[in-house]
């Protein structure tokens, strides 16, 4: 491993350093959160670590993108992000206060961080340098026709079930929504690595030229990434995934006792966490678009709602069963608008092969409008 590479892998010393120092002296540490420098100064110690690692997990994603090619190299970084949520939710599940509401709240706040925010600012970004970029059409139609139907199956249905308090499943549908929302998902593995790949991959001879822009993009360029092998790449990133897995259950704890303490808003903690799982995948999503590679930027963003519904809601619900916690997956009336209003921008908005900066404008203002409804 040469000079290079070691630079590159500090983050990793730096996280497993703090995952150790956590592990033996973590409970001291966090005994007496009441003392606010302390609680603080572990917070922002916790937070930066985990986005570090974050952040060279992508870095990870991106060479294993380069050696294998689209869309293997973006489904790794999202099932490998995706994954880290699940595992935080479990750890707040299990170590916060009963809070019924917490697996809903963070998979709406990542629905609506990748389907307004980043959808919105990848547009924005790529159509201001670009103009206009083309992606595939049926891979975008592909995604939303298996994510409309599972997201509001998950999380509107509940609401206006008889059998079940409001927002709430009996055993039987727990039991259904686990088994469907994991059959969809694992079809739509299937369509997207085997049987119809060609949807995810940018279409061939469909670019739309630039203003004062000439030949067409490498949509693999990787030049300034230090690609190794696949093995390489591979261990790697789950090495730089257990830090933030250990680290979760810690940072979890302070982030339940702040809200309580200053009376914040419950919806405030899926978003914190959203933000800070969701925030490598954002760059790679902006990044792409602005290398006029959109597809790739679809490819994230899409897949991520995708991946947060169909893994998170049978995690929630199974952790759930398992524990004997109640579960309210069901949104409320604003948040339950807002869903069906992004889902209905998103099927104008995806309907033709080329994209705009007022696309992603339009998104851009639902991911605000979203942000006010978490404090007003």
């Amino acid at each position: 491993m040469n000079t290079t590479t070691l630079r590159a892998e500090i983050g990793l010393g730096a996280s497993a350093a703090t995952a150790v120092l956590f592990s033996i002296f973590g409970k001291t540490w966090l005994a007496d959160l009441t003392n606010t420098g302390s609680t603080t100064f572990f917070f922002v110690w916790l937070f930066l670590i985990m986005l570090w690692s974050s952040f060279a997990v992508v870095r990870h994603a991106d060479c294993l993108a380069a050696l294998l090619g689209e869309p293997y190299g973006t489904l790794i970084l999202t099932l490998s992000v995706i994954s880290i949520e699940v595992v935080m939710i479990a750890a707040v599940m299990m170590t916060g206060s009963d809070n019924p509401t917490l697996g809903r709240d963070m998979m709406f706040s990542v629905l609506m961080i990748v389907l307004n925010g980043l959808v919105g600012l990848s547009l924005l970004v790529g159509g201001l340098r670009h103009v206009e970029q083309a992606y595939n059409l049926q891979g975008s139609n592909s995604y939303l026709s298996v994510l409309i139907p599972m997201a509001v199956l998950g999380l509107i249905v509940p609401n206006y079930t008889l059998s079940a308090s409001r927002g709430m499943m009996t055993p039987l549908q727990m039991i259904f929504t686990i088994v469907s929302t994991l059959t969809l998902y694992a079809a739509f593995l299937g369509m997207q690595t085997i049987r119809h790949r060609e949807y995810f991959i940018a279409p061939t001879g469909q670019r739309v030229r630039a203003e004062g822009d000439a030949g067409e993009p490498d949509q693999h360029d990787h030049a300034d990434l230090n690609v190794r092998s696949i093995p390489f790449h591979a261990v790697l990133l789950l090495a730089n995934m257990i830090p933030i897995v250990i680290l979760s259950k810690m940072l979890a704890k302070i982030m339940d006792f702040g809200i309580a303490e200053v009376g914040a808003p419950v919806a405030l903690g899926g978003f914190l966490v959203a933000i800070l799982v969701l925030s490598s995948e954002a760059m790679a999503a902006v990044r792409a678009a602005l290398a006029n590679q959109l597809q790739r930027s679809i490819n994230i963003c899409l897949g991520s709602g995708l991946a947060t519904i169909g893994l998170t809601v049978p995690a929630v619900l199974v952790i759930g069963m398992v524990t004997g916690q109640e579960i309210v997956l069901g949104l409320n009336n604003a948040d339950s608008a807002l869903l069906i209003l992004t889902f209905a921008v998103s099927l104008v908005n995806f309907s033709s092969a080329r994209s705009n900066y007022f696309q992603g404008l339009v998104h851009l203002v639902l991911f605000l409008a979203y942000i006010i409804l978490i404090f007003d």
